[in-house]
């Protein structure tokens, strides 16, 4: 490949590297289509589709908001499923003397 980039403007770069990244996005999803269309084709002569190979796949994302666990009792519309931090409301109950197992739902 034979281009002189020192001779190129600024405005000839931008453009050099615009098309650089479409043709490199190109490359990425054809070369994507073609691995999958490979591996289909191999899961096949062994008479499986991919989905049979990979059930977990087709789970993908985060599962649900948790179950809430405790609630204020001040404030019912207040709760905390017991992951993360701490509200403040639990530090504040904590420290005026109430067990945790008061909040339980």
């Amino acid at each position: 490949m034979g281009i002189n980039l020192s001779a190129m403007s600024r405005k000839e770069l931008l453009d050099l590297q615009s098309n650089v990244e479409t043709a490199l996005k190109d490359a990425e999803q054809r070369e994507r289509r073609e691995a999958l269309e490979a591996a289909e084709k191999a899961a096949a002569e062994f008479g499986f589709s991919l989905a049979e190979l990979s059930p977990d796949a087709k789970k993908g994302g985060k599962s649900g908001k948790a179950a809430a666990k405790y609630r204020n009792p001040a404030n019912p519309e207040q709760t905390w499923s017991g992951r993360g931090r701490k509200p403040q409301w639990i530090h504040d109950a904590l420290t005026s003397g109430a067990d945790i197992s008061d909040l339980e739902i």
